[in-house]
């Protein structure tokens, strides 16, 4: 089941997605940014994802309305160097212990909202990425019932000032300013996380290809890493980790990640006004 969040004249809402029905109207929403979602169309939910709920059976065509991020929460917390190819690109060694670092919630931003390029980087570069939805309050998670804990995945963009990562000790900066969490553009909650492809384009030219099997620590393992230090809220969202080939992004840019049985989540990079 695919999950997304969305605002239709004011009001925000969750819906399932699904086939639209044929001959359905589906003519974009003012202001709309364009997004591959052709056919497809919102079962509105009557309550909230993180609990019981019904599915109304009001279909909204999926461009009529405006997607955004798929959860509000209240942390990210995000895994460094969780791909070996990555460490070594940055000239790093694979970790003893997975390196946790937060990013705020005020770093969220959603499908086809812009990526605002920071005006004290000079080098700012995207990390394509597969996050992990929380769905229940948790806390020392055993890595047998980690499952039981997530709601589901999205995709996930990990933007970093690369100069100010190497500059500061401390990454809230380098990785936590306003826009550098871009996610979506749904939530999947029937997906087997170990085995997926993953890939970043910018300007349609691929920068990033890999699969979450590469990953020193799986999604279970970085559960009960985390959970052993801290209570995970519902819409909480970890960061797995990103593959080889983070680059540069400039404004204008369009930079999507895909990964495979989710979606893609595409954003531009603009300057600030």
């Amino acid at each position: 089941m695919r999950i997304a969040r969305f605002s239709i004249d004011g009001t925000v809402g969750f819906g399932v997605v699904v086939p639209a029905p044929e001959g359905e109207p589906g003519g974009a929403a003012a202001g709309a940014v364009s997004r591959p979602t052709a056919g497809l169309a919102l079962d509105i939910i009557k309550g909230h994802p993180f609990g019981d709920f019904d599915r109304s059976g009001k279909l909204v065509p999926m461009d009529q309305v405006r997607l955004l991020p798929p959860v509000l929460p209240s942390k990210v917390v995000a895994v460094g160097r969780n791909y070996a190819e990555h460490a070594r690109e940055l000239g790093h060694e694979v970790p003893q212990v997975p390196v946790v670092f937060f990013k705020p919630s005020t770093s969220v931003i959603g499908p086809g909202d812009e990526i605002v390029y920071p005006g004290f980087s000079t080098e700012v570069h995207h990390e394509a990425e597969l996050a992990v939805v929380i769905g229940r309050l948790c806390k020392d998670v055993p890595r047998e019932r980690a499952a039981e804990v997530i709601l589901g995945y999205t995709c996930a963009n990990d933007i970093t000032a690369r100069d100010i990562q190497r500059s500061e000790d401390q990454w809230a900066r380098a990785k936590g300013f306003d826009s550098s969490c871009p996610l979506g553009p749904w939530v999947e909650t029937e997906l087997d996380p170990s085995d997926l492809a993953m890939i970043c384009t910018v300007n349609g030219e691929q920068r990033q290809l890999g699969r979450t099997s590469e990953m020193v620590r799986d999604v279970a393992d970085l559960i009960v890493h985390i959970t052993a230090a801290m209570t995970l809220l519902p819409g909480d969202v970890i960061l797995t980790g990103t593959p080889a080939g983070v680059g540069p992004l400039h404004v204008g840019d369009e930079v999507a990640v895909s990964i495979e049985g989710i979606g893609t989540l595409t954003n531009k990079v603009a300057t600030r006004d």
